[in-house]
């Protein structure tokens, strides 16, 4: 029955002990995923100024910088505009000013590639887990998944360089693309019609709590931007924060076992199974049945365009907000501009829980349509803001919450939308594909910002990292094109193929 013809029930009556169950089963291994999502981000400038070995740099850069330097300082003495005994300080101090910019500049753009990487990773692990989730099931894919990025984030706390660094990203990001389009799949099948667009709201809300776990445990826990003995644990003169926090990101693995002992595949999956065994144009996981009858095709189109601009928003610009601190407070000392950071990205995951939470009663309410266009907007307008004048420390406490509230607001929404516009047969396999294939071209985006970037550098741009993010932004209002070719699913039931 459509969840509006029931205008009496709240979302929350009428539920069994095993439908709250297999709700906080689902919100455990989605909130885990997103905590080592955020481990990196707070992570990742940390450990890339690690891991580039600057010193094994910096010599063969310095020979090949000198001579031009000296020959600049030369020049520069001869137009009066150097003291003949200033030549030899001046050379030192241009060549030390040009060594950190670079320092400053490879570590940028190695950290674009990490994150290009995971979200690769990310794209490639939705479309695998997306269409076995069909194939297999739900149960065991999402165990699976769960394993694969746990594991691998733990792995990355042991990495001696830059190679393994990235592909242990690169296969952590397989694993969380899997997790999401399973999970999801997983409640929307067996929660109630009338509970289940705000249970697909609340899961996905509640990831929040995993991005403020990893924030908080940087946070009060271990500071990723300085080495930690863990109270004495670690011994010696301790350990980089960084791969202490990679290394607490291997704890959700424990999520397997009771994920396996107590959650069973949905009635509705298992009748698709036997219909597909019956009748070969039914097949479960057909990637192939995303794109050959209108209906799914139009669908996926718009899923994957909808997923688009979100990642896009988020990774190449949201989910910057260490690097914008590190550019608009760079003359703080370290430790204090990394509790800034970390108190950022706490009040960043307030505001995503309560935006998340907002887009789902909107969408209840008003529509899946309405929802998506007024985030978009608001999208626009609040992340142009951030990065155009955040420029003092009370700025980042004023402002990050807003910044999370309508960047992962959107994500709210793709819980409740992507498994409301497939069939059972397709459901894990549509909504792995438009959350996560779409990251495959973000991840392109992301890579294209270091051109853009060094565009705007050459250009006299003083901040070139804040005008990439403002011409990124724009991808926002591109959503509000998608909407017209958008199907509205409010107060509908879950698709057939029929």
């Amino acid at each position: 029955m459509p969840e509006n013809a029931l205008p009496k029930l709240r979302w929350y009556q009428g539920l069994t002990r095993y439908h709250w169950w297999v709700l906080f089963v689902a919100v455990l291994s989605w909130t885990f995923d997103c905590m080592d999502q955020r481990i990196f981000v707070l992570s990742r400038a940390p450990a890339v100024k690690e891991l580039i070995r600057w010193e094994e740099r910096r010599g063969p850069l310095e020979a090949a910088l000198a001579p031009e330097i000296r020959a600049e300082v030369e020049r520069d003495a001869a137009a009066g505009m150097v003291g003949a005994g200033d030549a030899a300080a001046e050379t030192g101090r241009r060549l030390e000013s040009r060594l950190a910019a670079v320092y400053a500049k490879q570590c940028d753009q190695f950290g674009d590639v990490l994150t290009a990487l995971m979200i690769l990773g990310w794209a490639v692990g939705g479309f695998f887990f997306g269409v076995y989730g069909d194939k297999w099931g739900r149960v065991k894919t999402l165990a699976i998944a769960i394993s694969v990025y746990s594991v691998f984030t733990g792995l990355s706390g042991l990495a001696a360089g830059l190679a393994d660094f990235s592909l242990y990203r690169f296969l952590m990001g397989c694993g969380i693309g899997g997790a999401f389009a399973t999970a999801a799949s997983l409640v929307a099948e067996t929660m109630p019609e009338h509970s289940r667009a705000f249970a697909l709201g609340l899961f996905q809300a509640l990831s929040a709590v995993g991005n403020l776990t990893g924030s908080a445990i940087a946070r009060f826990l271990v500071s990723p931007e300085v080495p930690t003995t863990l109270w004495g644990l670690l011994g010696g003169e301790g350990v980089s924060g960084w791969r202490v926090l990679f290394m607490i990101g291997v704890l959700p693995a424990m999520l397997v076992v009771l994920i396996f002992r107590t959650v069973k595949e949905p009635d509705a999956w298992h009748a698709a199974r036997k219909t597909a065994a019956e009748n070969l144009d039914r097949q479960l996981g057909d990637i192939k049945g995303l794109f050959t009858t209108p209906r799914w095709r139009r669908n996926t189109l718009v899923g994957l365009s909808l997923a688009l601009v979100g990642v896009i928003g988020l990774w190449g610009v949201g989910f910057y907000t260490p690097e914008l601190i590190d550019s608009a407070l760079g003359e703080l000392p370290r430790e204090e501009l990394g509790n800034i950071k970390s108190m950022g990205m706490l009040l960043q995951d307030v505001g995503a829980f309560f935006g998340m939470l907002a887009f789902t009663w909107i969408a209840t309410r008003m529509g899946r349509r309405l929802a998506f266009g007024g985030a978009f907007v608001c999208c626009w307008v609040v992340v142009s803001a951030v990065f155009l004048f955040l420029d003092e420390r009370w700025h980042a406490y004023a402002m990050l919450p807003f910044l999370g509230f309508v960047t992962l607001s959107l994500f709210g929404g793709y819980s409740i939308y992507f498994p409301e516009i497939y069939p059972t047969r397709l459901r894990s396999t549509g909504t792995g594909f438009c959350y996560n294939v779409g990251r495959v071209v973000a991840a392109l985006f992301i890579l294209f910002k270091i051109p853009i970037r060094n565009l705007f550098d050459g250009m006299g741009f003083e901040q070139p990292f804040r005008s990439v993010s403002l011409v990124l932004a724009l991808v926002y209002l591109a959503g509000l094109i998608v909407l017209f070719w958008a199907p509205e699913t409010k107060g509908r039931p879950l698709p057939t193929d029929d």
